[in-house]
C-alpha cells in the first residue's frame, strides 16, 4: 500500500482501477513531403482545425449544462484555435520547409508551450497547458489516433481512475463523459483550469501529487480522497473496506442532507446562524440556495481575469454582479475585491517576476499599485449596489493606511458617479478580510474604520505558521487547529463584538464540521463556505446549544498543540453527529 499526499481540488471519494496516461504525444518525428503536396498538408491542417473546433464547441456546451462559467475555459481554447496568429505560422512552416502537417503543428505549438512553461509560474503553466491541449487535439486528428476512451480501466471495460502527469481541461471533460471515476495528477494547483473543470463536473480529484504516475501502475486498485487530498495505491483490505464504507456513507448522507437544507439555521436554544456560500461564478448562487444558504458571504471576483486572456471591462464586472444579485433575489451579497497576486495573475503581467510573490505585490497591494484596474472594478461594484443588498470587502489588508487609502478611492468614485447621474448605494458597507497576523492583532483598531470583518482562515493559517498551503511537501504542517491560529481567530471575534461589528469566517474551516462548535463557542454567528457543505454544517449546529459550544471553546483555549485540539474536537463531534466526520478536512 502506498499513500500519496497532494492538493485536494474536487471533493468526494472514488475507488477503482488505475489507467496511467503517458505524458502526451511528445515530439512528432521530422518528416518532409514533396513540394507538390504542400497544398494537401495545408488542407489537412484546416480540416483538423475545423474538426477540433466542433469537438471543443460540444465540450463547451456539455460543460455549460453544469457550470456556465467553467465552460468559458473552452471558449478560450476555441478563441486560440481561431486565432490566425496561431495557425498561420503552422502553414508557413509547411510551405517553407516542406514538412508534414503533424510536424508543423507539433513543433509550432510545443515551442509556444515551452515559452510559457519556462517561466515556472502557474499562470504561465496554465497557458502552456492550453497550448498543449490544442497540440494533442490537432495531432490526434491528423494522426487518427485520438484517445481511445473505451480503454478506460486498462484491459477491462470498467470505468477507471485517470492517473496523469498532466491533464488538459478537454481531456478531463472527455474522460468524465466516458465514465472516469476520478483524477490524480502529478502537477497542477488549486486554481488550474483542469481543477476548475473537475470541480464543475463533480469528479473527485487530487493534483500536485508529484510522482503518482511513477508510483502507480495500470490496473492498480486506487482510492482518491478528493476531500483530504490523499491518494492510496494498492490499499490493503482494511483500508479498502473503510473507504468503501465512507463512499457509501457519503452517498447516503448526501441524500439525507437534502432534507436538512430546507430547515432553519438555528441552534437548539434558538440562536440564529447565517450560513453563506463561497462562490466564484454567478451561476453558483443556485447551488448555494439549493443547499439552504442564506446568501453569498464571499464572491471571489478574480476569476473574471483568470478565465480570459484580456482584462475584463467595467461592463464585464457589472454584468457578473448584476446577474449574481438577480439570482440571489434579495439575499445578501458580499463581494471581495480583486485578490490578484502570487500564482494567480500579477506575475504574468509583471516585467520582472517576484522571487516570493506570496509575500509580494498581491491582493490590495496590487490593486493600489494599479488604480486603473482597481477603479474599473469598484465603479462596477458601486453601480451594482443600486440593484440589491451588496457590500464589498478588501482582501489582505495589513495596515490601517491601506484601508484608508482604499476607502478614499471608493468615496472619490461615489462623487464621480453622482456627478454622472449614475445610481449607487451611498451607504454601501465596506469591510475587510482578516488574513494576516498583523490585521488580527490590530483588529480593535481596524474595527473603528471597517464596517465588518471576514476571517480568511486559509491565508491566516498560512502566514501565521509560515507554511505554503499549496505545497504538498509541507502539507502536514498546515492546520487551522494550531493553537496560534485559534488564538488569533478568537481575538478578532472579541474585537468585533466589542465594537459591535459583524464578524464571519469564510476559510475552509467554516465548512468543516470539526470546527463548527468551536466557532460558535467563540461567538461567530456567520459562516461562509462551499455551497455543498452548507447542509453538513446546518445539521451540526441544529444539534447543539450555545452554552455547550462556549464550554468547548474554553477547553480548546487551554490546549497547547494541534493534536490536542483535533482529538478533542473529533471526540465532541462524534458524540453529536458521528456521520459528520466523513469527509472532514482533518
Amino acid at each position: 500500500m502506498n499513500s500519496i499526499r497532494g492538493i485536494a481540488v474536487s471533493p468526494g471519494v472514488a475507488i477503482g482501477k488505475a489507467w496511467v496516461l503517458t505524458e502526451g504525444v511528445g515530439r512528432v518525428s521530422y518528416r518532409t513531403v514533396d513540394p507538390s503536396e504542400v497544398a494537401t498538408e495545408h488542407a489537412r491542417v484546416d480540416r483538423a482545425v475545423s474538426e477540433s473546433l466542433r469537438d471543443l464547441e460540444t465540450l463547451r456546451d456539455r460543460t455549460r449544462e453544469r457550470d456556465k462559467d467553467a465552460a468559458k475555459i473552452f471558449d478560450f481554447h476555441i478563441g486560440l484555435l481561431r486565432d490566425r496568429a496561431l495557425i498561420d505560422p503552422i502553414r508557413a512552416d509547411i510551405a517553407r520547409e516542406n514538412v508534414t502537417a503533424e510536424y508543423a503543428v507539433s513543433e509550432t505549438l510545443q515551442k509556444l508551450a515551452d515559452t510559457f512553461r519556462s517561466a515556472t509560474n502557474e499562470v504561465f503553466q496554465q497557458k502552456a497547458n492550453d497550448v498543449v491541449d490544442l497540440e494533442r487535439r490537432l495531432v490526434g486528428k491528423l494522426a487518427g489516433d485520438a484517445i481511445d476512451l473505451k480503454r478506460l480501466g486498462g484491459s477491462t471495460t470498467e470505468p477507471a481512475i485517470i492517473i496523469a502527469h498532466e491533464l488538459t481541461p478537454s481531456e478531463a471533460s472527455q474522460f468524465h463523459h466516458a465514465g472516469a471515476l476520478g483524477f490524480v495528477i502529478d502537477g497542477g494547483g488549486l486554481t488550474g483550469h483542469t481543477s476548475i473543470i473537475a470541480r464543475a463536473l463533480g469528479v473527485p480529484a487530487v493534483v500536485g501529487c508529484g510522482t503518482a504516475t511513477q508510483l502507480i501502475s495500470d490496473g492498480d486498485e486506487v482510492i482518491v480522497d478528493g476531500s483530504l487530498g490523499t491518494v492510496i495505491a494498492r490499499p490493503d483490505a482494511e483500508t479498502l473496506t473503510r473507504y468503501r464504507l465512507d463512499r457509501d456513507r457519503i452517498r447516503a448522507r448526501h441524500q439525507s442532507l437534502q432534507e436538512v437544507a430546507a430547515l432553519p439555521s438555528v441552534t437548539l436554544d434558538g440562536v440564529q446562524m447565517r450560513l453563506m456560500g463561497n462562490i466564484e461564478f454567478p451561476e453558483e448562487v443556485r447551488a448555494t440556495l439549493d443547499n439552504g444558504g442564506d446568501g453569498v458571504g464571499l464572491y471571489r471576483t478574480e476569476f473574471l481575469h483568470l478565465t480570459s486572456h484580456t482584462a475584463p471591462t467595467e461592463t464585464d464586472h457589472f454584468e457578473a454582479y448584476r446577474r449574481t444579485l438577480e439570482l440571489l433575489q434579495g439575499r445578501s451579497l458580499t463581494l471581495r475585491t480583486l485578490d490578484l497576486g502570487a500564482d494567480k495573475y500579477t506575475q504574468e503581467h509583471s516585467a520582472e517576476q517576484e522571487r516570493n510573490p506570496f509575500l509580494g505585490l498581491r491582493s490590495i497591494r496590487y490593486c493600489l499599485r494599479h488604480p486603473g484596474l482597481f477603479k474599473t472594478q469598484l465603479r462596477a461594484i458601486l453601480r451594482a449596489s443600486a440593484l440589491g443588498p451588496l457590500r464589498m470587502m478588501f482582501p489582505l489588508i495589513c495596515n490601517l493606511m491601506e484601508l484608508r487609502r482604499t476607502k478614499l478611492i471608493v468615496r472619490d468614485l461615489c462623487e464621480e458617479l453622482a456627478e454622472e447621474g449614475i445610481a449607487f448605494d451611498p451607504n454601501i458597507q465596506m469591510g475587510m478580510m482578516i488574513e494576516v497576523p498583523s490585521a488580527a492583532i490590530m483588529a480593535r483598531v481596524f474595527a473603528g474604520e471597517s464596517d465588518f470583518f471576514s476571517i480568511g482562515t486559509n491565508d491566516l493559517t498560512q502566514y501565521t505558521l509560515a507554511v505554503d498551503r499549496g505545497n504538498e511537501r509541507v502539507a502536514s504542517l498546515y492546520t487551522a487547529a494550531d493553537p496560534a491560529v485559534i488564538s488569533l481567530v478568537k481575538s478578532v471575534v472579541r474585537a468585533a463584538r466589542h465594537s459591535s461589528r459583524e464578524v464571519s469566517v469564510c476559510g475552509e474551516i467554516a465548512g468543516d464540521p470539526l470546527f463548527t462548535m468551536l466557532l460558535i463557542g467563540m461567538g461567530v454567528r456567520t459562516l461562509s463556505m462551499t455551497p455543498a457543505q452548507i447542509p453538513v454544517i446546518k445539521r451540526v449546529l441544529r444539534l447543539v446549544d450555545i452554552p455547550r459550544c462556549e464550554l468547548l471553546a474554553r477547553r480548546v483555549g487551554s490546549f497547547e498543540s494541534e493534536r490536542q485540539v483535533t482529538s478533542f474536537l473529533r471526540d465532541e463531534l462524534r458524540r453529536i453527529d458521528p456521520e459528520a466526520l466523513v469527509g472532514s478536512t482533518d
